[in-house]
């Protein structure tokens, strides 16, 4: 019977200051900015500087919790538009048989107007 190997990729605990930038896919003037100095330099034989993977990690993990994205705001029940280019483009005619939308009514005198007119749109559509 032939024997099967299976390797196993180990990634190693300390990564070396040439290939810690890579690690965290930035480029190595970024990385000594923003994160070498977050972290604890452990030295390797003579010359040698190298940092734990944890602690990469760890800074990533905080890094993403301070500026990732974040979760979308709730949608308000009585919101109608499910598309925003479709609300942009509605345009409802009003007294004179001008075509306006509440952008426009936002840009002309703010958004007291704007808001007016919606109301007044949703008053007479029900």
């Amino acid at each position: 019977m032939k024997s099967v190997r299976t390797s196993i990729a180990l990634l190693p605990r300390l990564v070396r200051l040439r290939d810690a930038p890579a690690y965290l896919g930035m480029d190595r003037n970024r990385f000594n900015r923003d994160v070498r100095p977050h972290l604890t330099r452990i030295p390797i034989g003579q010359q040698g500087i190298a940092f734990d993977r944890l602690e990469l990690d760890a800074w990533v993990e905080d890094y993403i919790s301070r500026n990732g994205r974040r979760p979308k705001a709730p949608k308000l029940e009585d919101d109608t538009c499910q598309n925003v280019t479709e609300c942009r483009g509605s345009a409802k005619k009003v007294g004179s048989g001008k075509l306006k939308n509440a952008v426009d009514m936002h840009q002309e005198g703010g958004s007291e107007k704007a808001q007016d007119y919606l109301l007044a749109l949703k008053q007479s559509s029900t």
